[in-house]
């Protein structure tokens, strides 16, 4: 993609041709982002769009903030049935992929930032289940030439097809215009399950060549989000944060971390294999499976890059894996990850469902930093303080 001008977005946002985005004739910096200079922790809950769009939960929200340690709110703005939960963004519109659900968004935005709530769009970027179908130049084909199917019949955008990407930044753009703080990209990856051999791209497929699309889509965000003051952040596999081979799907932690202020490694311990890390059940032990991820992820960011991360840790429970997550849990993988300086999350529930106890006191880091203890003897030395 080539470079991005604040003037040609405003045209494209009003216009289906977002290909219509030139060279910025601001100079903008595209050197690596940093730890950030002036750090506060995040402490965040997800959201639904339908959650974000109800009085109900705005007023349970209201009280929420007050009674825990939350301090920031993750709002789906793109989910990858291909829906867009913001106005303004024209192509999403004519292709009828916007759906209102969050009535006055902005004016919401405003009202949690006078709170001093830190706001997050999150964007499921590639996997969408309605451009491909109105915009078939832009998807993840077959030998055939037709559309390709991930194994839930889910179609997905080609990373590689620069107009794709558009579409994304221009959801992205129109997100930093309503007044969210951040962006953040999810699904930012190729399919990782279908008949993946049967996938066609526009232009071959190999390891170096995803990432470099992954982390070129990822330059072009922050040279469109940051004259505009809007971070970003991506959400990356668990195992990202251990494995750089790519995994076959393009994520390679360094250079993307590079393009972004935060990284939001997924690191839920009921989707590690059994045996990762050497642990019989990582589901059962959050504690040493936490630590251990973030322990590789700041080898791999590089000292002084702990405050980038902002892991998603587990607020539910999956069946056949093991133990019930409750509030010992939850907080046993916030001590773990606060345990080596990591203090910023967001909790996941996809029902958005939280264990309010778990968050009513934060996390003091213990005094054994560099230790892993297993979850046995982190419940015995973790203070209840509710």
């Amino acid at each position: 993609m080539s470079g991005l001008t604040l003037g040609t977005l405003n045209a494209a946002s009003t216009d289906t041709t977002a290909a219509a985005l030139a060279v910025s004739s601001i100079s903008i910096s595209t050197a690596p982002v940093g730890a950030p200079s002036s750090y506060k922790p995040i402490r965040a809950l997800h959201v639904t769009s339908w959650m974000a769009g109800s009085k109900k939960y705005r007023k349970h929200w209201d009280e929420l903030i007050h009674t825990t340690v939350v301090n920031a709110i993750v709002i789906d703005i793109k989910e990858f049935e291909g829906e867009v939960y913001i106005p303004g963004v024209s192509v999403a519109e004519k292709a009828g992929a916007y759906v209102p659900a969050m009535p006055d968004i902005a004016g919401w935005i405003a009202d949690l930032k006078k709170q001093g709530v830190y706001t997050v769009a999150r964007i499921v970027v590639f996997k969408d289940n309605i451009m491909p179908r109105k915009q078939k130049a832009w998807a993840v084909k077959n030998p055939q030439g037709d559309l390709w199917f991930d194994r839930n019949k889910i179609t997905w955008l080609d990373p590689y097809n620069p107009e794709a990407g558009r579409y994304n930044l221009l959801i992205a753009f129109q997100a930093a215009k309503l007044g969210f703080d951040e962006v953040q990209f999810d699904y930012i990856r190729f399919p990782t399950d279908g008949s993946l051999s049967r996938m066609r791209f526009s232009k071959p497929y190999s390891k170096t060549a995803a990432t470099a699309a992954l982390v070129g889509f990822l330059r072009d965000a922050h040279q469109l989000l940051t004259p505009l003051g809007t971070k970003i952040s991506i959400d990356i596999f668990g195992l990202t944060t251990s494995v750089n081979t790519g995994m076959g799907i393009g994520q390679v932690l360094g250079p993307m971390a590079a393009q972004v202020d935060y990284v939001c490694p997924m690191t839920y311990p009921s989707h590690y294999a059994r045996g990762e890390y050497g642990i019989a059940n990582p589901n059962d032990d959050p504690y040493k499976t936490i630590h251990l991820a973030m322990h590789d992820a700041i080898g791999a960011l590089g000292p002084g890059n702990a405050q980038k991360l902002r892991p998603y840790l587990q607020d539910f429970s999956l069946k056949g894996r093991g133990i019930r997550y409750g509030k010992k849990e939850v907080r046993a993988q916030m001590q773990a990850a606060a345990d080596l300086g990591v203090d910023s999350w967001t909790l996941w529930n996809a029902r958005g469902s939280y264990t309010l106890d778990a968050i009513k006191t934060p996390i003091v880091p213990a005094s054994h930093s560099h230790a892993v203890v297993n979850l046995s003897t982190d419940a015995a030395n973790t203070p209840d303080r509710h």
